[in-house]
């Protein structure tokens, strides 16, 4: 792809896990996804089953099909596969390759989480820095007002984008990949900011979206979530939040 075509035609770094629960600092992947697209084409795809060394609650199976028993005979080892997610990433960040995918606080968390636990550093003490391009950050704020749900298959049938075997990492990826050149042809003023300024527009529009949910729950008397978001996209433990809060 010549360098002079519009960024969301060359390399993207797709990304997508799927795991053992939805607790971004405690639960951990059971599988992964990497997927590298270049004008919608598929040009290398790293995939893979992990043993996430623990059992896979039923309701977690129920969503991706991944069993307990499925990924400690057919996985790559946890600490195998934070440490090949992370090498790649790490090397994307180097290059400027942006990563993309959805809701990519979520899995780049629990990446780190996982990662500090191996390593005892974080991805962002070993130079992480993104660009991260994020759908639904992206969309929630070029169609804020728009009602209804936001999950991945929503997004792609709103947007006109094929996904198939939905829960899937590397569909998910390869579909969040997808539904990022979709926002990109459709909205000039995300294409008109490179990657890396994206990246930060990003982290203002997510901390703007975080405040205005925040007050939305507590208007309500909802729990808040025990998590600092405003470290996008990857969140710390808020101050003084216990483990049991987070279940």
């Amino acid at each position: 792809m010549a360098t002079s075509a519009p960024w969301h035609d060359r390399d993207l770094l797709a990304f997508d896990l799927e795991t053992t629960g939805i607790d971004r600092f405690e639960d951990v992947p059971v599988s992964y996804a990497l997927v590298t697209v270049c004008d919608g084409q598929v040009l290398d795809e790293d995939a893979s089953l992990v043993d996430p060394a623990r059992a896979i609650p039923p309701q977690a199976s129920a969503v991706h099909g991944i069993t307990t028993e499925r990924a400690r005979r057919e996985g790559m080892s946890l600490g195998t596969a934070v440490r090949r997610i992370a090498d790649a990433l790490l090397e994307a960040s180097g290059r400027g390759v942006p990563v993309v995918g959805m809701k990519l606080d979520y899995d780049l968390t629990m990446l780190d989480s996982c990662y500090r636990r191996e390593t005892g550093r974080g991805l962002l003490e070993e130079g992480f820095c993104g660009p991260v391009l994020d759908a639904l950050v992206m969309d929630r704020h070029v169609d804020r007002y728009r009602r209804g749900k936001r999950t991945l298959a929503d997004l792609c049938a709103h947007y006109g984008v094929v996904i198939e075997h939905a829960h899937d990492a590397s569909a998910d990826a390869k579909a969040a990949a997808g539904v990022v050149r979709a926002l990109c042809e459709r909205y000039p003023e995300l294409r008109a900011l490179s990657p890396g300024e994206l990246h930060v527009a990003q982290q203002g529009w997510h901390r703007e979206w975080t405040v205005s949910f925040t007050e939305w729950r507590l208007s309500r008397g909802l729990r808040l979530e025990p998590y600092d978001d405003a470290g996008w996209p990857i969140a710390s433990i808020a101050p003084g939040a216990g483990a049991e809060s987070r279940l």
